[in-house]
């Protein structure tokens, strides 16, 4: 049966609303304002935090508005709905769908318009309107009830790794959980980062979200570059980068680009030289925008707004002249890109990868420079001050303007997402309640100055369904934090997993949600073996850092009462009983990392630190190489408690 239509669908702007918003607490509106502002919010401590005028007219001009106004511009260049929805559109206009046919539209689009992008053609606009039709909710198979690894990908180094986990380990990795039984591997963000040293570590911080890192790339596998003269002399001074520890990133990749660079310029073409021109026609403008400001990156350094004026927007005439100048080392990111496209498809042959979309990305890299004129002018998105940060959180990651990012009819977002489901079988979004609301600190304060700023949520919800399904791929929300009221049943209502951690999580295991996937920590939370030993607290001390020695407590307590391991108990010991007693949750998917089935006694990350406080940070490589994980004893025993859990778990009623 066809869903009734819906009545806000003509009108730009914020629709349905969360319950939070909805809310009123002491005869105070959390509603947003015309654009899009929350002007007041309770914050963590139960205390209600308005809004100052002057915050609220400092995010106005950095959207490119007049505070005098009370909302921006009207736009009209997209129309999301969902399948079977008739709306309603003014006189006559010609409906080009996706495929090419062409139908003359009275008054509505019907209700049997397919999914997909489409183009309404309206007499006297210069562009038609773009119509998307989405199926509403993600793809969610009725069979995902599974295990996987969560594997931070530059750890898990091998023999032939060239100082840093890659491709090549990627594909051993998902081939040998595929054997084991595994139906699924999250890994860490593999986006690109800005082509000038010194490298950015967090994969959570990248130059595009929409293009790969070729660090990852595994010289032996790219063709030619094994008929180098020299090649294997250059691939034994690879190869002994992995006894660095932490990881150099800098070293490895001018180690990787002395042979990617000879290759291109001494080799015989670039490989498959059809199917680089497939590639590159595919990816369109995007792939030569992102080529040609890595190709400007090397020529300036990185920073874009120091950049020549006629350097600093893609649109510039000069920046078209540099490229073309310079086409050659433009041509040869692209063919890095190609070659990373190939060797992460040929990963994620063996089983269904989990790939990581993060929140945001470097306000100085490649998609910032790229969507400069949707991006909120001098803004950084963040949290606001809570009992773990006081002073609030500051991210540095640039906003998207609501009311610009649906004048660009969403491209965008539509880009990230789908670049993100490439070669994936699913997709963890960081920080899910971004597609609900941000924390905007204006330019030049602080977190404490912050307003929530909404998102067109129904819209980007749409649009993440639609690309799911062409996927094929599911998609998990992570919704840690504070988390405002209706936002899980949203998720829900779309076919997006939650997120549930143990070391969070207070209930009893057998009341956790079916629909979610289920892990005992994250990248930037102690291992089970820094818990268990104290190693963890202890690091946060040499740091400078006052240690949850409480929390601590609590966690080993909340271990020996769930699995019945006693205190005494080794490290390794205390992870598998963890990881056994996880396995029987409901939760369609559980994740172990690959951290704690080797006992590793450290995070992968601590935040509030950097690479000077500690280098560690997105460095640390796992303890064991790639090649002996397989005969390794603890991870023998959390693959047998997972694989025997999750078979009991897959034989419960299947969802409705």
């Amino acid at each position: 049966m066809a869903d009734a239509a819906r009545d806000d669908v003509e009108h730009p702007g914020p629709q349905r609303r969360t319950d939070e918003e909805r809310r009123r607490t002491g005869g105070r509106s959390v509603e947003p304002d015309g654009w899009g502002i929350v002007t007041a919010y309770e914050d963590a401590f139960g205390a209600w935090a308005e809004v100052p005028a002057e915050t609220r007219d400092a995010l106005v001009r950095a959207m490119g508005g007049d505070p005098a106004e009370d909302r921006p511009p009207q736009v009209d260049a997209v129309l999301v709905v969902r399948v079977g929805e008739t709306v309603s559109v003014p006189g006559a206009v010609e409906l080009r769908l996706e495929d090419g046919t062409q139908r003359t539209l009275e008054g509505s689009v019907p209700d049997d318009v397919p999914t997909g992008y489409h183009d309404l053609v309206v007499e006297g606009r210069d562009t038609p309107r773009r119509l998307i039709v989405s199926p509403g909710r993600c793809h969610l198979p009725d069979d995902l009830v599974g295990w996987g690894w969560s594997v931070q990908l530059y750890a898990a180094r091998s023999a032939g790794s060239w100082g840093i986990g890659d491709f090549a380990d990627l594909r051993h990795l998902a081939s040998w959980s595929a054997d084991l039984g595994a139906s699924t591997m999250l890994i860490n963000p593999l986006d690109a980062v800005t082509p000038v040293a010194p490298r950015e570590t967090s994969p959570y911080y990248p130059t595009s979200r929409r293009f790969l890192d070729p660090i990852y790339l595994r010289l032996d596998e790219v063709p030619g570059a094994s008929d180098l003269e020299g090649f294997d002399r250059l691939a034994d001074d690879g190869r002994a980068l992995t006894d660095d520890r932490p990881i150099d990133r800098d070293r490895v990749m001018a180690a990787k680009l002395e042979v990617l660079e000879r290759l291109w310029r001494e080799g015989d073409g670039c490989g498959d030289e059809d199917e680089f021109l497939r590639f590159a026609q595919q990816r369109g403008e995007a792939l030569a925008v992102f080529a040609t400001f890595c190709a400007l990156a090397e020529h300036h350094g990185t920073g874009w707004r120091q950049w020549p004026a006629e350097h600093r927007h893609p649109a510039n005439e000069a920046v078209g002249t540099f490229s073309r100048e310079h086409a050659d080392r433009v041509r040869f990111h692209c063919w890095l890109q190609w070659l990373c496209d190939e060797q992460l498809r040929s990963a994620g042959a063996p089983l269904a990868l989990l790939g990581d979309l993060p929140i945001g990305a470097d306000p100085d890299g490649a998609d910032a420079w790229a969507w400069q004129d949707v991006l909120a002018t001098g803004v950084s998105v963040g949290a606001p001050p809570d009992e773990l940060g006081p002073q609030g959180q500051n991210w540095t990651l640039p906003a998207f303007v609501p009311w610009k990012l649906e004048a660009a009819r969403y491209e965008p977002f539509i880009d990230i997402v789908r670049a993100a489901l490439r070669h994936v079988g699913g997709l963890r979004i960081d920080h899910v309640l971004g597609l609900f609301r941000m924390f905007w600190i204006p330019p030049e304060g602080t977190a404490a100055d912050g307003a929530y700023v909404k998102m067109p949520t129904d819209d980007l919800f749409d649009i993440l369904a639609l690309e799911s399904q062409r996927a094929g791929a599911f998609v998990v929300g992570e919704d840690l934090g504070t988390v405002p009221e209706g936002v899980r049943e949203e998720l829900d209502d779309r076919d997006v997993l939650r997120y549930q951690v143990w070391w969070f999580e207070q209930d009893p295991l057998e009341d956790w949600s079916e629909k979610a996937l289920a892990s005992v920590s994250t990248h930037d939370l102690p291992t089970v073996a820094g818990v268990w030993s104290g190693d963890d607290a202890r690091m946060q001390a040499a740091l400078g850092h006052e240690p949850d020695e409480e929390w601590h407590a609590t966690l080993r307590e909340r271990i020996v009462e769930a699995t019945g391991v006693p205190a005494d108990a080794s490290a390794a010991e205390a992870v598998v009983a963890l990881h056994r007693h996880l396995a029987s949750a409901p939760n369609q998917l559980v994740l172990a990392q690959l951290d704690d089935a080797v006992a590793a006694p450290h995070r992968p990350n601590v935040p509030g630190t950097d690479r000077t406080a500690r280098p560690e940070n997105w460095a640390l490589p796992l303890p064991v190489r790639l090649e002996d994980l397989p005969e390794h004893p603890t991870v023998q025993a959390v693959n047998t408690a997972m694989s025997h859990g999750r078979s009991q778990a897959a034989g419960r009623t299947p969802r409705d």
